[in-house]
């Protein structure tokens, strides 16, 4: 059978407070999913907890890029089916930027996804998937991030390797376009989603919701594995 259900499964989410992740978090619980978020912020954390409402919902402060913090997170979370990594934090700078943020993409986005899986393996169920997060600039760079999208591309191929490494465990990675926030006041965040709409085929930026089910399809279909998805409105064939 290709399809699974949701229904019952425990899913963990790292970065499930805000955005994608809550989204995320917000679909699998209403197909009868359980759904442990974690996230830095515990302000945010009791933002979803009130938002979803769900006696399904679990929540934890974790920050992803502290090893021991994860390692601890999961033993504690013990068996699980479904493993998102979203939560991510990173600076955009050309090469020309300091060390420090030339390198923060890996340190707040690749490497923690990477570690995220090492310490969830022994708790993961065999029939279960992981889902990293990358981002559509892999394919399509732009100018003045060189190190966002060389990471992008990183998770890709990590994404490829592990599926091989970790079979019958599925591994896919989801990669989005830009994806507009609600309510957003940011002048340089509503310049990009403007300038997005040129860039697609379909005129607009992405939203959270269509970014979720993308996941939730690739937890749910158990043929599908070693692949990357580009929800990006076509931006990486534009």
């Amino acid at each position: 059978m290709s399809i699974t259900t949701l229904k019952d499964k425990r899913i963990v989410i790292i970065g499930g407070s805000s955005g994608i992740g809550l989204a995320t978090a917000t679909q699998a619980i209403k197909q009868g999913a359980h759904v442990i978020i974690a996230g830095r912020s515990e302000e945010k954390l009791k933002i979803a907890k009130k938002l979803i409402n769900s006696n399904h919902l679990h929540t934890y402060v974790l920050d992803n890029q502290n090893k021991e913090q994860l390692q601890n997170f999961f033993k504690t979370v013990g068996n699980f089916d479904h493993l998102f990594t979203p939560g991510a934090s990173y600076t955009l700078g050309p090469i020309t930027s300091t060390e420090e943020i030339a390198e923060s993409s890996f340190i707040g986005k690749f490497w923690p996804q990477y570690y995220a899986v090492k310490y969830a393996i022994p708790f993961l169920s065999n029939s279960g998937s992981i889902v990293l997060m990358s981002g559509a600039f892999s394919q399509r760079p732009i100018k003045g991030a060189p190190a966002y999208g060389a990471c992008n591309g990183a998770i890709e191929s990590l994404g490829k390797a592990l599926a091989v490494e970790l079979a019958p465990i599925r591994v896919n990675v989801v990669s989005p376009g830009t994806i507009q926030r609600e309510n957003e006041q940011n002048e340089n965040r509503l310049a990009a989603y403007e300038s997005y709409k040129s860039l697609s085929l379909v005129k607009r930026p992405g939203h959270n919701n269509e970014i979720a089910h993308t996941v939730l399809y690739l937890m749910q279909n158990s043929f599908t594995t070693g692949n990357v998805l580009f929800p990006d409105g076509g931006y990486t064939y534009h």
